[in-house]
């Protein structure tokens, strides 16, 4: 166990315990700050209190949070779509509902299993948790990302990332009708304050802009293109929920009544590199999954029935 100790600071004065240790700890989700007050396992001033008590300025926390589980990761042999390869770098097209690595609620079937199995080298700058891992995707977002076999190659792919290089392009589809044919959101991305589980654009966040263009219109959808200038958790999905076009199939920042599906209709469709070794620019392509070929056929159907009853 892992003892802490923090002070009330006036941005959380009169908020319930279990709130005010969520947003002075980072580490700890409101929900876990939750089950802690009412285990006991939180006092405050060394009296155990309730989860309604109002927190004051100065009041002293005290609280241990249990150490991380030490996941064992194993090789799994798990087909993977591998788009390019050599002794750097691997490109691999990610399928719908693949998880990028092992937490501790995925502890297998993640393309880090399926990556330990197909490369016996990967990058060790992430730890074992995470080898080769330069950038993620969600979980229910499909395509590209690309792979580090060694510490040298995961530099330079993650400066070039850090450094607004690398191209990566998104197709996306989204709740309503865009009526320009392009613009950017720039607007940062950070926790959100009411839901610690989700992203948001907040004050504090992070920098985020991102790039689109309108490819097709759709009766109450649009198909649009993405291109990221920057790479925070959830960007396009928080972005696009910003501006009120919220992703289709979007569980966490969609409407409930969305279209069908196993996710958000969100496709890393494009990325292109400079190659840490050759210094070649390189660039790669993955076509539209096939769920989603499939609902882009069905909303092209509509909007000609749409036309002709008019």
């Amino acid at each position: 166990m892992n003892n802490k100790l923090i002070t009330v600071t006036e941005e959380v004065v009169d908020q319930r315990l279990d709130k005010a240790l969520s947003t002075l700890d980072p580490e700890v989700s409101r929900t876990q700050a939750v089950t802690m007050v009412k285990e006991g396992a939180i006092t405050v001033n060394d009296q155990v209190k309730k989860p309604k008590y109002k927190v004051q300025l100065g009041d002293v926390i005290s609280y241990s949070v249990k150490e991380p589980e030490v996941l064992s990761i194993e090789a799994e042999d798990i087909p993977l779509d591998v788009i390019y390869e050599d002794e750097d770098v691997i490109v691999v097209n990610k399928p719908q509902g693949m998880v990028v690595h092992p937490s501790a609620g995925h502890t297998s079937g993640t393309l880090v299993n399926a990556l330990m199995y197909h490369c016996k080298d990967l990058s060790s700058i992430n730890g074992v948790v995470r080898p080769g891992i330069v950038h993620r995707i969600d979980k229910d977002t499909s395509g590209l990302l690309m792979v580090a076999k060694n510490d040298k190659a995961h530099l330079a792919l993650a400066q070039e990332l850090k450094e607004h290089k690398a191209d990566r392009y998104y197709i996306a589809l989204v709740h309503g009708e865009i009526t320009h044919s392009k613009g950017t959101i720039d607007a940062p991305v950070g926790r959100s304050k009411t839901d610690r589980q989700k992203m948001a654009v907040v004050d504090h966040g992070k920098p985020a802009v991102s790039h689109f263009e309108v490819l097709e219109h759709f009766p109450a959808f649009t198909l649009v293109e993405c291109q990221l200038e920057t790479g925070r958790t959830h960007q396009i999905r928080v972005h696009f929920r910003y501006i009120e076009h919220p992703l289709a199939g979007d569980p966490k920042y969609g409407p409930k009544k969305t279209l069908a599906g196993e996710g958000q209709y969100l496709h890393a469709k494009t990325l292109a590199f400079t190659h840490p070794r050759t210094g070649e620019k390189m660039t790669f392509e993955a076509p539209l999954p096939q769920n989603f070929t499939d609902m882009i056929e069905t909303l092209r159907k509509s909007r000609i029935v749409k036309l002709e009853k008019n």
